[in-house]
């Protein structure tokens, strides 16, 4: 049976989901006056203009020449038509600069044409003066008229816009003039911008970026995902499904594809897709088990895991032979007596993980079937080296292997430092021996089996643990049976996922589990437990490479 995901039921969204609408978001558009080009220059204020915008609705405005201190260059009179006796009557900025703080308010989102120049002026007062940076937000109409309107315009000044576009208020080079041709300006861009589903004023700070995306039409995709946890489907015309994932704010991360990102998967993945499919969920965790399940469902073509879980292999130790040896297996057999471990990341890391232990104790290596009656041939060549035992051949009595055996069984599930130990001294005799290569072989060896079993700790750990009620204050409450995530609403939309006897598709999920808990042990308080919760077990050395 393959599930499918429903669609969200309909319902009315909130101004939470969108995050603040743009109706109710204040502009403050701020336009400056100076002698020249750099604050740190010696270049001054000569003139304020200002105007308080909401909802389409001019709320204020604000005006004033500026002494400059210093003299205006010809140049400047010149474009502006500012001379300098029109300011040497006029406040100095620092009379100037209370009130404009005042007017623009703490709320507010600061808007300008090329605001940068603007607001690099305003901060060299502010720092001058003794007064705090500037803290408002900031929107930049040239940025974002390049996102929306580059290919109707030969250039972005703002004369060309007003004029391309026929503004009310043309700009003439003073403050308030060319304040007011921005507001009118801004409300055009926000008209474009509504186009693209940008609604709230998240999604305006973000559009300069993400509109430059070739495939930025399909941002009205977006519009319906709210700023809730959850998990996402990018779904091709055929309603396939491309690729899952996961976010703590759907909206946002969603939106971020279309942030410019040039990897070829990125820009394939936009093309193919038509919708976007998601669901909401109750925190980051029931959205990140919601992801694991719904890959390996749905096996996306995108998703990196779709590939990787496939190459999951495990380490067997064939304890349902005379002679047991190690093996790597695709797949646990239960009810087998054998001891697994895994599943590791693929058949590779598992012969690794089987010659750490193999350098460490002497198992048998050959893989001849085990027989009653020992054979004749000689013994193997590892056991002619002398580094593993060849009952096969009569070498060794079953009383012996079997406490060989014994040992590796207490290695892979109570005591790997059986193993660890005899691979560090190994890996040290080498060093003093200046055979830095072979040390450095056995060190990975440890360090592929030291991580082996630490997350087989962790995902055993978690089988223990039985129904377990744990909550995150502020984030999440979340009940583990066994170490599966009980599910709220979402269990109601994937009946189908939530069982599977497939050990690599679950050891996905506890791995996904234990990493949540890991990460938010300082925060997280215990309900409820009716299973074992800790590990009377040391840590265990990485023998990483430093």
């Amino acid at each position: 049976m393959v599930a499918t995901l429903p669609l969200q039921r309909p319902r009315q969204r909130s101004f939470d989901d969108l995050g603040t609408p743009l109706v109710d978001a204040t502009f403050c558009v701020l336009d400056l006056e100076t002698t020249g080009g750099s604050p740190n220059g010696g270049d001054a204020i000569t003139e304020v203009g200002a105007v308080k915008v909401r909802g389409g609705e001019v709320l204020g405005t604000f005006q004033t020449l500026v002494n400059p201190g210093t003299a205006i260059p010809p140049a400047i009179t010149y474009l502006t038509g500012i001379t300098q006796a029109m300011v040497v009557p006029a406040p100095r900025i620092e009379s100037v600069l209370p009130s404009l703080v005042e007017f623009v308010g703490n709320d507010t989102v600061i808007v300008g044409h090329n605001v940068r120049f603007d607001m690099s002026f305003l901060q060299a007062a502010a720092r001058q003066l003794g007064y705090a940076r500037w803290g408002n937000r900031v929107v930049d109409t040239c940025a974002l008229a390049r996102r929306l309107v580059r290919e109707e315009v030969p250039n972005l000044k703002l004369g060309t816009l007003a004029e391309r576009f026929r503004l009310t208020h043309r700009p003439s080079h003073r403050a308030l003039d060319d304040a007011l041709a921005t507001v009118d300006l801004l409300h055009l861009l926000l008209e474009r911008a509504g186009t693209l589903g940008v609604l709230a004023l998240e999604d305006l700070f973000e559009l300069p970026t993400i509109n430059g995306h070739p495939q930025s039409q399909k941002l009205k995709l977006t519009v319906d995902l709210p700023r809730k946890p959850g998990v996402y489907l990018f779904r091709d015309s055929g309603g396939r499904v491309l690729y899952v994932g996961k976010a703590t704010d759907l909206r946002s991360r969603v939106r971020s594809y279309f942030s410019g990102d040039g990897r070829r998967k990125v820009d394939a993945l936009l093309r193919e897709t038509v919708r976007i499919d998601h669901v909401v969920t109750r925190g980051p965790l029931e959205a990140a088990v919601l992801e694991v399940r719904l890959i390996h469902e749905h096996v996306p073509r995108f998703n990196r895991r779709t590939k990787t879980w496939r190459r999951y292999a495990y380490l067997k130790l064939t304890l349902d032979e005379r002679f047991p040896r190690l093996s790597v297996v695709r797949a646990v057999r239960a009810g087998d007596g054998c001891v697994y471990l895994g599943p590791l990341s693929s058949s590779g890391a598992a012969k690794q993980v089987a010659e750490a232990i193999e350098s460490a104790l002497p198992i048998r290596r050959c893989t001849k079937r085990s027989t009653r009656t020992p054979t004749a041939a000689a013994p193997c060549a590892p056991a002619q080296l002398g580094v593993s035992a060849c009952p096969c051949s009569g070498d060794v009595d079953e009383a012996t292997y079997a406490r060989i055996v014994g040992d590796v069984v207490r290695a892979l599930t109570a005591d790997p430092t059986l193993v660890l130990d005899r691979l560090d001294d190994k890996m040290r005799v080498l060093a003093v021996q200046q055979r830095f290569e072979e040390a450095a072989t056995i060190r990975d060896r440890a360090s592929a089996f030291a991580r082996a079993v630490a997350r087989q700790r962790r995902l055993d750990g978690l089988r223990r643990s039985g129904r377990l009620d744990v909550e995150v204050p502020g984030e999440e409450r979340a009940v583990l049976d066994g170490g599966r995530l009980v599910l709220g609403d979402a269990a109601e939309l994937f009946p189908a996922l939530t069982q599977t006897d497939d050990e690599r598709r679950l050891a996905d999920e506890l791995a996904c589990v234990a990493e949540w808990l890991d990460r938010r042990a300082g925060r997280m308080r215990l309900v409820s437990c009716d299973g074992e919760l800790a590990s009377p077990l040391p840590r265990l050395p990485t023998f990483e490479p430093r």
